[in-house]
């Protein structure tokens, strides 16, 4: 049955809901969009006339489509292989979806999308479904089809490990701390001062990158020594990294997935992205990204962008 015209505006009313839940499911942006187009497919060849409540139907049917990818072989292998970051989304991204409560806004951080990758694609989908967007146990449960037992269980174990991994302290950060805080990450880390900069990281602070891109696993930094010696030598710009970029870079400061960050930009492509975990007043944890494909929708959005002026020109 072919779709009216009435009926794909009822699907695209949806879209961007869709788009977010697919999002936090897979944690790519990419993939998240090619589910709901797969959705989109199947509601053209309903019997649209036997759905009494559209959006509980398309909910359904993205969540099985996106259960159905992380199940994959291909999957599993591209995730267990020691490399797997979310793909980054910029700061009024639609795709980031509902963020009227603190759980909503932590459900797309890279923080926590990369601990529920330790989590089973259902525990993922009761966590998101109950925790993004607000679903009863009972709809939940006739979503996934398990019984409103079940998914309490899966929830309770999903919410067991994802705040196991919640650092002391964090939580919600004044946009304009936030601000100021990578203000002085950059002046210490361009200082050349290694203590300048170690005193700004929590005693547990951690640092993982792509390497540029081309790191076959994370690599992986901890002790605020280690790390700051790390991001000194990420942050000095050199011949060699001009080069190797095409030009000199300018350092923007931008919010990406919720959480304050630094991009470098190429005229008016983004090279790469740093992001920040702030906890007490410090940074907790820094994750470093340049992996094209991880930055594809947020280079995109940013030459959309009216860009905050550079924090370092010429880099």
């Amino acid at each position: 049955m072919g779709a009216d015209p009435f009926d794909t505006d009822r699907f695209e009313a949806s879209r961007n809901r869709l788009a977010s839940l697919a999002y936090r499911l897979l944690g790519s942006a990419a993939d998240a969009q090619d589910a709901v187009q797969d959705a989109f497919l199947h509601w053209q060849a309903a019997d649209r006339q036997q759905i009494r409540v559209p959006e509980a139907w398309l909910t359904k049917v993205v969540t099985h489509l996106c259960l159905d990818r992380l199940r994959s072989a291909q999957a599993r292998r591209e995730r267990t292989a020691g490399a797997w970051f979310p793909e980054l989304l910029l700061d009024g991204d639609p795709m980031l979806g509902p963020a009227d409560t603190f759980e909503q806004r932590e459900s797309v951080s890279l923080a926590v999308l990369t601990v529920m990758e330790r989590l089973t694609p259902v525990e993922r989908a009761v966590y998101i479904l109950r925790e993004a967007f607000s679903y009863g146990h009972a709809e939940i449960a006739e979503i996934l089809a398990i019984t409103e037992s079940a998914s309490q269980q899966h929830l309770h174990r999903a919410r067991t490990r994802i705040g196991a991994t919640r650092r002391r302290g964090a939580g919600e950060v004044d946009p304009a701390a936030a601000r100021r805080i990578v203000e002085e990450f950059l002046t210490a880390a361009t200082s050349g001062r290694t203590e300048r900069l170690v005193a700004l990281l929590t005693d547990d602070v951690i640092a993982l990158s792509d390497g540029n891109g081309l790191a076959r696993k994370l690599l992986r930094y901890d002790t605020p020594r280690r790390v700051a010696t790390v991001l000194r030598g990420g942050f000095t710009s050199t011949p060699a990294k001009q080069r190797l970029a095409g030009g000199a870079l300018a350092l923007h400061y931008a919010v990406v997935n919720g959480a304050p960050a630094v991009l470098f930009v190429l005229g008016d492509q983004v090279l790469g992205a740093t992001v920040f975990e702030v906890a007490e007043g410090k940074i907790a944890a820094v994750r470093g990204i340049a992996a094209p494909a991880r930055l594809l929708r947020l280079a995109g959005a940013w030459r959309r962008h009216e860009p905050y002026a550079a924090l370092v020109t010429d880099w």
